[in-house]
């Protein structure tokens, strides 16, 4: 929440090259422990860490509670892995059976594919016995978010991690049953460096698996292809770009 936040590839040149310039170094790099591997290491960025905070630090959930996760790109999937190695009942929800049945694989206890759904925020509720403790939209859309908050039960937690932005910055939340059921609408932004320990302490007893996330390897020639085609199609799982890919 730093008011004078850089970001390399976002406030400035940065991200796909083969060095970049990391603004207050001392407290913004981590030590990467020597059984984390590089590639391993890069899928953490963003979505993984991102994912961490929101599930352990923002949601603060438990063992034994219901976390459902709306979208099972890069950070859904990640949040669904997080969530269930900490003991809870997990649901996935998205619109590709391909993400689901890899949602399962990383721990999700039931999944629900959106398309076959009338209610999705109804099936989500009966299906953890009055609905999620903690709810993840990690995707960002007004459908996921809504969708996300009316699953909750009575003071549930909202966590929002994807991104809504331009005209989809501001989607319908029912302020009223936020109001009535005491809910809590949660903003979740990356997660800070110090925080890295607790998680590479996770990794390092295999409580996680976040290179069970890597969906393929893939050049930094073959960027710019990946790049214009998310949009599109794509597998389950994160892609990343390595320097020793040849």
């Amino acid at each position: 929440m730093c008011g004078n936040q850089t970001q390399p590839g976002f406030t400035h040149w940065g991200s796909f090259a083969e060095y970049v310039e990391i603004d207050f170094g001392d407290v913004n790099l981590v030590h990467l422990p020597e059984e984390i591997d590089y590639a391993t290491a890069a899928s953490l960025g963003c979505r993984f860490a991102t994912s961490f905070r929101a599930v352990v630090d923002q949601g603060k959930v438990s063992a034994g509670q219901w976390v459902a996760v709306h979208g099972c790109g890069g950070v859904g999937l990640s949040a669904v892995m997080i969530a269930s190695s900490i003991g809870a009942n997990v649901i996935a929800v998205d619109i590709s059976d391909e993400a689901l049945a890899l949602a399962k694989k990383l721990g999700a206890d039931v999944v629900i594919n959106a398309k076959n759904e009338k209610d999705v925020s109804a099936t989500t509720k009966r299906l953890s016995l009055g609905g999620a403790h903690v709810s993840i939209d990690a995707l960002g859309n007004p459908i996921t978010c809504v969708n996300s908050v009316n699953s909750l039960r009575k003071r549930g937690k909202h966590v929002q991690v994807g991104l809504l932005l331009a005209e989809q910055s501001t989607p319908p939340i029912p302020m009223d049953t936020v109001v009535a059921h005491e809910l809590e609408v949660i903003g979740s932004h990356g997660m800070q460096a110090y925080r890295y320990k607790a998680m590479f302490g996770m990794i390092a007893t295999k409580k996680l698996n976040p290179q069970a996330l890597i969906g393929k390897i893939i050049s930094l020639q073959e960027a710019p292809k990946a790049l214009t085609e998310m949009d599109k199609y794509s597998q389950p799982g994160v892609t990343v770009i390595s320097f020793d890919e040849k």
